[in-house]
């Protein structure tokens, strides 16, 4: 149970209505339904009437009362269609709130089956079923989008709360739909059409070249219902392994990408949203295999990204959280891939990550609850999705393997969904590392499964003492000593900015992602090295004005306190780089416990 209750509302939020869309749907084949009597009492539920009325997000009329009693943060029992991994998160997080959820599924041993407070056995697809579920719950949501639409928009229209709107599921059910939808809102998406014969695929692929993506319209998820025709003479083969002209096709071009990136965005019932940070997503067969939270790219994307997720919720009618998933191409553009209304494997860091998780968030949304904060509150997260690597109980044996690893790395918390059945490339689980850098938890994860690990020990640098000339050396080689005496492990090297400036450009933009803390730099005759680095990363920078003959180092002082605002530089007076070492050992131990302690030690002894 990671979920935090207390997440403060966002800084930053954006209110807006949406656009009403008509939804669409077919009524699909009805499965049998039986509910299990509820645990809590053998009663029959109160008629829809009585329960609709208690799902009002407006007080009622107390006058002459006292206040009714609640005894949680929301004593609405929402209803969820599904109750696989993401439904038994979503329960995990509602009952830290008190919040009771019950959940429609067809499986007596669902996931969500053994931390719900109802399980109602039945199927999501069954508008009969979905029906009679409904008038067990104040407001109803999805944990997956394959759910009966057309029953949801009727009990829409009856006063049943439904989010987000079921004219929301209809169009991601059918994602040729989806894209049409975006595409009308100028929302960037790949170039796509409809195929229904074998010359209209044809005449797609002239149109779009090859390799070319092939998608079935619905019921594509996890790899399931894609593929790739790298020439004219794949095409048959690759409609009829995605079941047929008659299963319902379309084409999209294909897009080089440098990454998938995802964005978790939450809307409240007031249209207020907020986003998370972007995260990068990594696919193995098509699965999301790791995701990589803050994602390492430029901050000009990240905004291009958020700016494109959040573009695409606002086109949707509904309150939850919505899961964006992008291409970030190789010519700097976002272009969206698919949405889907409920919380999602890409967001699965947020519980330990972030203040507030997405399945805290989900709820806050469809009550009508105050949004959380969604910032990270670790500076650096992977998700590792624990998929099965073999069938049956050698499966299991496999999958505990690696968690009995994970339970020895710090940072690392394992979540097990408790599926009774495993089979090959399954999510069973997933495992969240988090840690002060990018570089720590990737570290923590490369230990996880076992690579490298008979190769040498590699210790990462924590700080770096950078300078434009070897010139400047012999003043430098004080930080450097510092730095050596507290046993800090640290790079030394010549970065200049006006000799080098694309290796000082690539310098500073990797050196989070490399795993530097703090850098120091030495600023010599154009005293241009710290003011540059700072612009380029978000890490302190330490300038040392370098002594020189012309004006005595005071060009390269004035030259670090006069950065401009936004930008900031500390520096020390004129040669000294011991203070400069001393200062980045401070700003270390500033979240070191053992690293303080020495520093306590080292000013003792430079006092006694």
């Amino acid at each position: 149970m990671h979920a935090r209750l207390l997440g403060a509302p966002s800084r930053a939020s954006a209110c807006t209505s949406s656009s009403s869309f008509p939804s669409a749907g077919r009524h699909p084949c009805r499965a049998s339904w039986k509910p299990r009597p509820p645990s809590r009492s053998s009663a029959s539920p109160p008629p829809l009437s009585l329960l609709r009325a208690g799902a009002s997000m407006e007080p009622a009329s107390t006058e002459g009362q006292s206040d009714p009693t609640v005894h949680g943060v929301a004593d609405r029992v929402v209803g969820v269609l599904g109750g696989g991994q993401l439904g038994k998160m979503l329960c995990q997080a509602a009952s830290q709130m008190g919040i009771k959820v019950a959940i429609l599924d067809p499986l007596k041993d669902c996931p969500a089956n053994s931390v719900c407070h109802e399980h109602v056995v039945g199927s999501f697809n069954d508008g009969d079923a979905v029906r009679e579920f409904a008038k067990r719950c104040d407001v109803l949501t999805v944990e997956i989008e394959h759910v009966d639409a057309v029953a949801l928009e009727k009990l829409e229209k009856q006063g049943v709360v439904c989010e987000p709107k079921a004219s929301t599921i209809a169009i991601i059910q059918d994602k040729y739909r989806q894209k049409g939808h975006f595409s009308k809102f100028g929302i960037p998406i790949a170039d796509f059409v409809e195929v229904d014969t074998l010359s209209s695929i044809e005449n797609a692929g002239e149109m779009f070249g090859y390799p070319l993506m092939v998608k079935s319209k619905r019921l594509a998820y996890d790899g399931r219902g894609n593929a790739v025709a790298h020439n004219k003479e794949e095409l048959s083969s690759v409609v009829s392994s995605l079941g047929g002209f008659e299963h319902g096709l379309y084409v999209e071009r294909w897009t080089p990408f440098a990454k998938e990136l995802s964005v978790i965005v939450a809307r409240s019932r007031d249209g207020c949203t907020v986003c998370y940070p972007v995260v990068e997503t990594i696919h193995k067969d098509n699965i999301c295999h790791v995701v990589e939270a803050p994602a390492q790219i430029p901050e000009k994307m990240k905004k291009l990204a958020t700016s494109v997720a959040e573009k695409a919720i606002k086109s949707l009618e509904g309150a939850g959280v919505f899961a964006v998933e992008l291409f970030l191409t190789n010519d700097n553009q976002a272009l969206l891939n698919e949405v889907a209304p409920r919380p999602h494997n890409s967001g699965h860091h947020t519980i330990e990550a972030c203040y507030t998780s997405q399945y805290e968030q989900h709820l806050r949304a469809i009550l009508g609850l105050p949004l959380g904060d969604p910032a990270m509150k670790a500076p650096a997260a992977i998700m590792y999705n624990i998929l099965g690597e073999d069938e049956g109980d050698s499966g299991f044996v496999l999958a505990h393997q690696l968690i009995k690893r994970a339970l020895n790395i710090p940072g690392a918390s394992v979540h097990w969904y408790a599926k009774p059945e495993i089979r090959k490339q399954r999510k069973m689980g997933h495992i969240t590392i988090v840690g002060p850098s990018m570089f720590d938890v990737k570290a923590h994860l490369d230990r996880l499964l076992q690579r490298d690990t008979d190769g040498p020990k590699k210790v990462r640098p924590r700080a770096a003492v950078i300078m434009g000339s070897d010139s400047d050396l012999p003043i430098m080689k004080d930080a450097a000593a510092i730095l050596e005496k507290f046993n800090i492990p640290f790079e030394l090297t010549i970065v200049s900015a006006h000799r080098t400036p694309e290796r000082m450009y690539a310098y500073a933009l990797s050196a989070k992602e490399r795993g530097l803390e703090v850098i120091i730099a030495g600023a010599g005759g154009a005293a241009h090295l710290p003011g540059m680095v700072a612009s380029l990363t978000t890490l302190p920078v330490i300038g040392v004005p370098i002594w020189t003959k012309s004006l005595q180092g005071t060009d390269s002082l004035l030259s670090i306190v006069q950065m401009p605002k936004g930008i900031p530089v500390a520096t020390v007076a004129i040669g000294n780089a011991e203070n400069a070492g001393l200062l980045a050992v401070r700003m270390l131990a500033s979240r070191d416990t053992e690293l303080s302690d020495r520093l306590v030690v080292d000013a003792d002894s430079r006092n006694g």
